[in-house]
């Protein structure tokens, strides 16, 4: 074991920095494997004529990023062996969706090879979230989050208290933070987000040509959803029926035996709610895009295969900027696009 840890006497680096670097190095070409037990800071001192306080520095450091662990009695062990870049990210996402998988494969194909990405779920369960943050604390180089929380009665809430504390104890330039801001995190991080309340009303008033040919505007905005969306999506919608005079209703869901009417444009949501619309406008004989139109909210490759009209972030371009920013070193805030695509359902 000695003799895969390297200590260059007429090096710069630091002597607890180059046991570190030592081991990952090891770690990642598989000269040290999981479970597999390391010289004792006692050994390791006495052999390279150290201090106990430079190797259990180092030590320490290693235990915090979760690639080793120490056993009573026993000694410390390797407990992480998924190392082989110099890189170390932890990406958190609210919700498993084709859409916010989008901006996470379009993550990993920008960051390149020399990363290493765990991607979590926290079903915007705020005790998971502050469980997965406090379980990694300093075992990444990077987190990247994207923070959309549900509270007990399932309404959308950006951020509370405990979050922003967790939040508050990641390094500002570890930090980066996607899809929604309102956290409001005070100095230099990277932001990349969409604009709920002004994106969908830009999107809408460039589809406006078409819209207006509808008599009224059917908005199916689940109020209640175990994956809750923000209220600035009403906001942007009622400031656009309003601006243009159009008559409008807002719904919670599309419900069995819906009364459809020539001249109705529904702006769906969630799959479901698009699913079941479609299905009760073929059974009604209504003709999509001609008597009735459909508006969906975020694309999918489905959507855009059934010629479905949509409004939607670009999530690629997420992803992308996100691994851009992480690989320039560059910090700020970068508003992603929101579009209006027009298919044949409107």
């Amino acid at each position: 074991m000695l003799k895969f840890i390297v200590i260059d006497e007429n090096s710069r680096v630091p002597k607890y920095q180059q046991i570190v670097d030592s081991i990952i190095h090891n770690i990642s070409i598989g000269n040290l494997t999981i479970d597999q037990k390391i010289p004792s800071i006692n050994l390791l001192s006495e052999e390279f004529y150290l201090s106990r306080d430079t190797v259990e520095k180092a030590y320490n450091i290693l235990k915090e990023r979760n690639i080793i662990s120490s056993i009573r009695g026993k000694g410390y062990y390797i407990t992480r062996t998924k190392l082989i870049s110099k890189v170390n990210i932890l990406f958190l996402v609210n919700k498993l969706s084709s859409y916010k998988m989008r901006t996470y494969n379009s993550f990993i194909d920008s960051i390149g090879a020399n990363s290493h990405t765990d991607l979590h779920i926290y079903h915007c369960d705020e005790s998971l979230f502050l469980n997965l943050l406090d379980k990694n604390k300093s075992a990444y180089d990077y987190y990247v989050i994207m923070p959309h929380f549900k509270t007990d009665d399932l309404k959308h809430v950006s951020f509370t208290d405990d979050v922003i504390k967790a939040i508050k104890k990641i390094p500002l330039d570890k930090l980066v933070v996607l899809d929604n801001i309102k956290l409001d995190v005070e100095g230099e991080v990277v932001e990349i987000y969409q604009d709920f309340e002004n994106d969908i009303y830009t999107a809408l008033k460039e589809g406006l040509p078409k819209i207006k040919k509808y008599e009224k505007l059917i908005l199916v905005y689940p109020d209640k959803s175990v994956y809750p969306y923000p209220r600035r999506i009403l906001h942007g919608f009622r400031k656009f029926c309003v601006e243009f005079n159009l008559d409008f209703e807002i719904l919670d869901r599309v419900y069995e035996d819906i009364i459809l009417k020539k001249g109705d444009l529904f702006i769906t949501i969630e799959e479901s709610d698009l699913v079941n619309l479609v299905k009760q406008i073929r059974e009604d004989e209504f003709l999509l895009g001609k008597e009735i139109g459909i508006i969906s909210y975020n694309d999918t490759p489905l959507k855009d295969l059934l010629g479905i009209t949509v409004i939607s972030t670009d999530f690629k371009m997420m992803g992308e900027t996100a691994a851009s920013m992480i690989l320039n070193k560059k910090k700020g805030k970068v508003k992603v696009d929101f579009n209006f695509i027009d298919r044949a359902s409107i």
